[in-house]
């Protein structure tokens, strides 16, 4: 018998996958495995007993890898069980950057208890305009399970799509719009698009990768999305190009103390893997991992 506990609530639709051999308990230092989401690990004591950790989930951040590998505790993730859900954030998140919608829904809000809302709306609605994203050009950084699949919806929009990915897999490639042009330096995405897209795992060759020398490299007015790792963009650099100019609006997952009030800066709460059926993929994949693993 197996005991296992979770640091987060876990999708019933996952929970309900454990055998007769499965247990959870209210202990983590009595389990066999732990399931976690989004709670940090960092200053947990694992004990002896402790086989595995499986996270529900894409990013690994919140575990301590060097401790597990230490102590021989396995470490699952599980990657592209969100990534429809992250991709179609991506797309409104695209649409928000180009036309300033929650600025004018905003105002509208303002307005509410003014009187002959209809009439101020015609009249003001212009300071909102912005432009269609057709033929428009998009450069996505990273083509795995989430870039991949967007630059393919970008393509059915009718956007020019541009990708950059030196490890791309064969099965992310055979599943590429054949229209993606494939570029080999990011240097050519930050010349060549209006939109560009970051979708790479933060790292030491990526901390901070869209820096102020990046930034100089790319058009003026280029709007930039990121729904993978709020430290692939250097804020510094970034509120210095958005109150230039250079950078017309930066999308944001991850708002932290810099962006979350930055003037140009969409900041959505980490709302990328927030969808039921995210939720469900994720604690699924998880928990067959664990049981392959204690099994097998």
């Amino acid at each position: 018998m197996y005991r296992i506990h979770y640091l987060n609530p876990i999708s019933p639709k996952g929970t309900a996958l454990w055998t007769e051999d499965y247990h959870t308990t209210p202990d983590a230092a009595d389990a066999d495995a732990i399931l976690v989401r989004s709670a940090a690990m960092h200053d947990m004591e694992f004990s002896e007993k402790l086989l595995a950790v499986a996270r529900a989930g894409a990013g690994v951040n919140n575990i301590p890898l060097e401790k597990c590998a230490e102590q021989g505790i396995v470490v699952f993730n599980t990657p592209g069980a969100n990534a429809n859900s992250v991709m179609e954030l991506a797309l409104c998140g695209m649409l928000l950057g180009c036309r300033d919608i929650i600025g004018g829904i905003n105002w509208v809000q303002s307005i509410a208890g003014d009187g002959d809302v209809a009439k101020k709306v015609e009249k003001g609605k212009s300071k909102f305009a912005g432009h269609e994203i057709r033929h428009k050009s998009l450069g996505v950084i990273g083509l795995g399970a989430i870039g991949g699949p967007l630059a393919n919806a970008a393509r059915r929009l009718g956007m020019n799509v541009y990708g950059c990915d030196p490890y791309i897999s064969i099965d992310a490639a055979w599943h590429l719009d054949s229209h993606v042009h494939r570029v080999k330096t990011r240097e050519e995405i930050y010349s060549q698009c209006d939109v560009i897209s970051i979708h790479v795992p933060l790292t030491d060759g990526t901390c901070h990768m869209i820096d102020e020398a990046a930034l100089e490299q790319m058009k003026d007015g280029v709007i930039i999305l990121n729904f993978s790792r709020d430290k692939l963009v250097d804020d510094e650099a970034m509120a210095k190009a958005l109150a230039s100019g250079k950078v017309h609006r930066y999308v944001t997952d991850f708002p932290n103390d810099k962006t979350a009030g930055m003037e140009g800066v969409v900041a959505i709460p980490h709302l990328g893997a927030s969808t039921e059926e995210s939720e469900d993929n994720c604690a699924m994949m998880a928990v067959r991992q664990v049981m392959d693993y204690m099994e097998n």
